[in-house]
C-alpha cells in the first residue's frame, strides 16, 4: 500500500510481489489458501502486474512462482476447494517430494543431523547412540514426515537420560508404552539437569569467571552462586 491508503498507512509498504521482482517468490502452503486470495493471486499470474492500495500504477511483473503443498491439490480442485484455473496455471513444472516412509534410508542421517544442531541450540551434550538406535527410528511410517521427526528427535534430547532408550520407545505401536517411556522422570528434573549442564558450559568458557558467566547468562551472580553451591552439596 501507499501513504494514506487508508487510517494508519502513515507510510508506503512495498508488497511481496514487487519486493520479489525479477526474482523467486515462494508460497508455501498453498493448498490452505482461502478461494478469495485464489481469485487475486489468479489475476497477478495472468495480468503480470500488480497494483498497491490506494495508488493507481500498475507495477509490472517478472516473477518466477514456486509452490510448495502437502494436499492433494486435484483433488481439491474436485471438491471445489481449490481452483481449476490456478492450479493449471501454477502446475507447469510438478515436483513431487516422496515422503519420509519413501526414503527410510535417509532417516539416520536426518537424525543425525538434528541430534547434533538440536543440542547446540539446547546448550546440551550430544547423547551417546548407536547405529542401531537409529536403524529403529525406520520402524515407524513417519505420518508428519521430516517436521515430526525433527520435533520427536527434540523430544528425545529434553526427556531422554538413559543413551537410545527414547529413540526405541518412539518406534512402538503402542502409543501408551511410548508415552510411558518418556515419562518415567519428572521433566522437571531433566530440564534442571539442562540447565546445570548449560551453566557449568559457560562457566568453563568463561574460565570459572562468575561475574562473566553470570552476565552472559544473564542472571546475578548472587543467583549463579546459590545454584553452584546447591550443586556441590547435592
Amino acid at each position: 500500500h501507499i501513504k494514506g491508503a487508508f487510517t494508519g498507512a502513515n507510510q508506503s509498504r512495498e508488497g511481496l510481489f514487487s519486493y520479489a521482482n525479477t526474482g523467486t517468490l515462494f508460497l508455501d502452503e498453498i493448498g490452505e489458501m482461502p478461494l478469495s486470495m485464489q481469485a487475486h493471486l489468479l489475476r497477478v499470474l495472468e495480468e503480470r502486474s500488480v497494483r498497491a492500495v490506494g495508488s493507481n500504477r500498475e507495477i509490472s511483473l517478472d516473477v518466477r512462482i514456486i509452490t510448495a503443498t502437502n494436499k492433494d491439490l486435484k483433488a481439491q480442485v474436485k471438491t471445489g476447494a481449490f481452483r481449476e484455473d490456478l492450479f493449471y496455471r501454477l502446475n507447469v513444472l510438478d515436483i513431487r517430494m516422496p515422503s519420509l516412509r519413501e526414503r527410510m534410508e535417509d532417516i539416520p542421517l536426518l537424525a543425525k543431523h538434528f541430534i547434533s544442531t538440536l543440542s547446540v541450540q539446547l546448550g546440551i551434550e550430544p547423547p551417546s547412540y548407536d547405529e542401531s538406535d537409529l536403524a529403529l527410528l525406520q520402524g515407524y511410517d513417519w505420518p508428519g514426515n521430516v517436521r515430526e521427526l525433527k520435533n520427536v528427535i527434540e523430544r528425545c534430547l529434553l526427556l531422554d537420560t538413559v543413551p537410545g532408550q527414547c529413540l526405541q520407545g518412539l518406534t512402538t505401536d503402542n502409543p501408551a508404552a511410548r508415552d510411558a517411556l518418556v515419562s518415567k522422570e519428572p521433566i522437571s528434573k531433566k530440564l534442571e539437569y539442562i540447565e546445570k549442564q548449560h551453566i557449568l558450559k559457560v562457566l568453563d568458557e568463561e574460565s570459572g569467571n562468575k561475574s562473566a558467566a553470570a552476565r552472559v547468562l544473564g542472571i546475578s551472580r548472587k543467583t549463579l552462586e546459590r545454584k553452584v553451591q546447591l550443586w556441590e552439596q547435592t
